[in-house]
């Protein structure tokens, strides 16, 4: 604006224009003559923090109110300077403020977002000075060339964009230094999960753990009794993230003293809840625990607040979501866990998971459901634990807009029941 504000005031220029533009170049200088005053206090509230920032706020509303009010009256009376008092004082306050902070190294270290301002505040103060300057000569009658006012205003505005640069350079080492942190803080994510499935006597397991972003709120951990005896647990943290990755590594350390009762599935959520619950600080987790017995061949599952576990029995063609749920981890009040138990035949496959699984959308806004997920267990029946816990994933970001990004975390243990092994006789 101010630059065009200068083309207009020169002489060629106002030569080379058409009549017909004359009035449109002085609308053109009232609207720059007000407005200036405005885009500078946006740029200023860029720069600042705390009640400076407020302040200056309060000064950006004063600066539109003056340049509607000016340009209203330039439209029905065609005044053009009625209001440039006001709007100059406005200039001498925002100056006057923005010197005395730069000035000041308690008011710059308290209100201003950048450290280092030696820049902005040396062309700042040249600004100012031949401000002052040329407001003091005129009415004194003494002649200021014009290129002093130009080449303070360039220095000016050159001092703003040396900061914004510092500013973005400075964000995006900051933002480089988070990248490693977050890269060591997943490693270490991934190093709290177990390193393989186990081996289970008459069980063929297979887990998947996909975060959405660099660390998650997913968590899984497999409670070995022996070779026939095994515990799944799936639990999910609200939000993504740091913080709940934090909560996810304090259920690796819950599940650790839970060992002793791992056949309880009662007692395991009881006991990993109360460890939580005075640490997780207003954040809610999900959890879902499923024992199996592989020497009477039965299970016992409980929840808290997960989603279902599935059941696919092939010996009937049957898709069932078993449900068994008390309240989420996090919540304020006593809390029962539910337990219920069921059969393992051979052809059972079992898949426990997060809400990352039947809840992505797709363009229109329908989520993957259960429908889909007891189609793709019906389609894939034959395909082996491993084979199928791929094919999963794969299918849900198909599902998803080829645009947009993962949406959730997600985790999924698939377990299948083997066929009993048959004796020979002698």
């Amino acid at each position: 604006m101010y630059g065009a504000q200068e083309l207009l005031w020169s002489r060629p220029v106002i030569e080379s224009l058409p009549l017909s533009v004359q009035a449109a170049r002085q609308v053109l200088l009232v609207l720059f003559n007000y407005l200036i005053i405005v885009a500078a206090t946006f740029a200023f509230l860029e720069l600042t923090l705390g009640k400076l920032h407020r302040l200056l706020q309060i000064h950006l509303v004063a600066d539109v109110a003056v340049a509607v009010a000016a340009i209203t009256l330039f439209v029905f009376s065609g005044s053009q300077n009625a209001l440039l008092v006001y709007n100059q004082s406005l200039v001498v306050i925002l100056l006057v403020v923005l010197v005395l902070t730069l000035s000041i190294p308690s008011l710059s270290r308290r209100f201003l977002v950048v450290a280092q301002h030696r820049v902005l505040t040396i062309g700042t103060l040249i600004f100012a000075a031949q401000a002052l300057w040329v407001n003091v000569a005129r009415p004194l009658h003494i002649k200021v060339p014009d290129i002093y006012n130009t080449l303070g205003f360039a220095i000016f505005l050159l001092s703003i964009g040396y900061t914004g640069v510092e500013i973005m350079v400075t964000d995006e080492r900051r933002l480089l230094s988070l990248d490693d942190e977050l890269a060591i803080a997943r490693q270490l994510q991934f190093s709290i999960l177990p390193e393989h499935t186990p081996q289970i006597a008459g069980l063929d397991i297979a887990a998947v753990y996909k975060p959405m972003s660099a660390v998650a709120g997913d968590f899984y951990e497999f409670l070995v009794a022996d070779e026939r005896h095994v515990g799944f647990l799936v639990a999910d943290v609200s939000g993504h993230g740091v913080p709940a990755a934090l909560i996810g590594s304090m259920i690796k350390v819950a599940t650790q003293a839970v060992n002793g009762c791992a056949s309880d599935p009662a007692q395991v959520l009881c006991s990993v809840g109360s460890i939580l619950k005075d640490n997780i600080r207003g954040q809610l987790v999900s959890a879902a625990y499923l024992w199996m017995d592989m020497a009477t061949r039965t299970a016992t599952y409980s929840a808290a607040g997960h989603p279902p576990l599935i059941r696919w029995r092939k010996s009937d063609g049957t898709f069932n979501r078993i449900e068994s749920n008390g309240l989420l981890f996090g919540i304020n009040a006593a809390s029962e866990y539910p337990v219920c138990s069921f059969p393992l035949l051979p052809g059972d496959r079992f898949l426990l998971s997060t809400d990352g699984v039947t809840e992505p959308e797709n363009q229109a806004g329908q989520q993957f459901g259960d429908s889909r997920l007891e189609q793709m267990m019906r389609d894939h029946q034959s395909r082996s634990v491993s084979e199928f816990s791929e094919r999963l994933p794969a299918e849900i970001q198909l599902w998803q807009p080829s645009n947009v990004a993962q949406q959730d975390d997600i985790t999924l243990i698939v377990v299948d029941v083997l066929p009993i092994p048959q004796t020979r006789m002698p």
